[in-house]
This record gives structure tokens, C-alpha cells and sequence, in this order.
């Protein structure tokens, strides 16, 4: 498996894959506008790809498809990146629900913290979740994540303000990247790479 930039050719895969799994991403993901179809359409996706585009050459946001075995499996993002004395960004994902339970979210949540700290340089990388999603909550924490804080009313999911565990991962809270730490747990194999 490994992180390679989205392309444009992702699109039906992305479209297909997230209107199957609608009642998994609705209840976790931000509230999209008007219908959950209408949301993934095709013009959906161009405008999501012209975003994700224009927020990367901008230097805010590198996204991420992550993909298995050649094929297109769901999205990483590093979000809000800031530089200087704040040094740090978000990191979000989703996996479509063929490849869950398999370890592809924590490998490419690994992957995407060493890419954080190694490639652009950050300091500090934190993410969210919901209290109700404890996998996604396993997911960080097998990454390294620190539990921070709590969040009320945070951020707006399927059509209301939720709470969020906020947690955080410091570039020196380890000596190892978070892939190599992966590999040392025998949670993977060490045949992972970013673009």
C-alpha cells in the first residue's frame, strides 16, 4: 500500500465508493450540502479535486489518495498546515469500507504523520474524533497520537455540532518514524511508500 497524490482519474472510484458507503461516512464525516448523492457526483468530484488542487499549490493542504494493491482505497489529508512558529497541520481520512479492518487506515495515518514531520517539516500533527467512532480512535493512538483535550460541539457532522477527542503527535515524541514503529510492532510489513 502507499500514499500517491489524488488524480483526476480517481473519480469514479471516489464517486462509487462513497455512495455505497453512505450510511458508514454520514454519521462521521462533515455535513455535506443537500443530498449525500448530489454531494458525489461527478461535478462533485472536479470541484473536490480543483479544491484539494488549488489549498495544495497554496502550500495549506497536501492530499493524499491511499491506495492498495493499485488501487484507489480512500483519502488522506494534511490539512490547515501552518509554518513557523505554530508548525503544524490536521490529518484526516477515510477508507472505503472493502478495505477496512485490514490496517489500511493506520498504515496510511502512519505514512501521512512521517510525511508530515519528514517532508514538509512540521512540528506537530493532531486530528479529531468522535466519540462514537472509538476505531478511528485506534487508529491515531496506534500512530502515537496523545489524547489532548475534548471538544465540545467541534465540528459539524451529519447535520449537527458533535464533541471530538482532540489529539496530538509531536515530532520528538518518538525517534522513529511512526512507519518504522508500525513495522517494530509487527502491525506491517515494511513495504510501505509515499510518492
Amino acid at each position: 500500500m502507499r500514499l500517491r497524490p489524488v488524480a483526476r482519474s480517481d473519480g469514479q472510484r471516489w464517486m462509487r465508493m462513497r455512495t455505497n458507503d453512505e450510511a458508514l461516512l454520514r454519521p462521521v464525516e462533515p455535513t455535506v450540502p443537500g443530498d449525500w448523492a448530489s454531494a458525489h457526483s461527478r461535478g462533485a468530484w472536479l470541484r473536490h479535486l480543483s479544491f484539494l488542487r488549488s489549498s495544495a499549490r497554496l502550500g495549506t493542504v497536501v492530499p493524499f489518495a491511499i491506495e492498495v494493491n493499485g488501487s484507489f482505497a480512500g483519502q488522506l489529508t494534511l490539512g490547515n498546515i501552518q509554518h513557523g512558529a505554530v508548525s503544524e497541520c490536521w490529518i484526516g481520512y477515510w477508507v472505503a469500507s472493502g478495505y477496512q479492518g485490514n490496517g489500511v487506515a493506520t498504515v496510511a495515518c502512519a505514512l501521512g504523520v512521517d510525511h508530515a514531520f519528514g517532508r514538509v517539516g512540521l512540528h506537530r500533527v493532531t486530528a479529531t474524533y468522535l466519540p462514537d467512532n472509538p476505531y478511528s480512535g485506534r487508529v491515531l493512538e496506534n500512530c502515537g497520537f496523545q489524547r489532548e483535550g475534548y471538544l465540545r460541539r467541534n465540528l459539524h457532522i451529519d447535520g449537527q455540532w458533535r464533541d471530538h477527542y482532540f489529539l496530538a503527535l509531536n515530532q520528538e515524541d518518538f525517534p522513529t518514524t511512526a512507519v518504522e514503529r508500525l513495522v517494530e510492532q509487527g502491525r506491517v510489513a515494511p513495504r510501505v511508500s509515499l510518492p
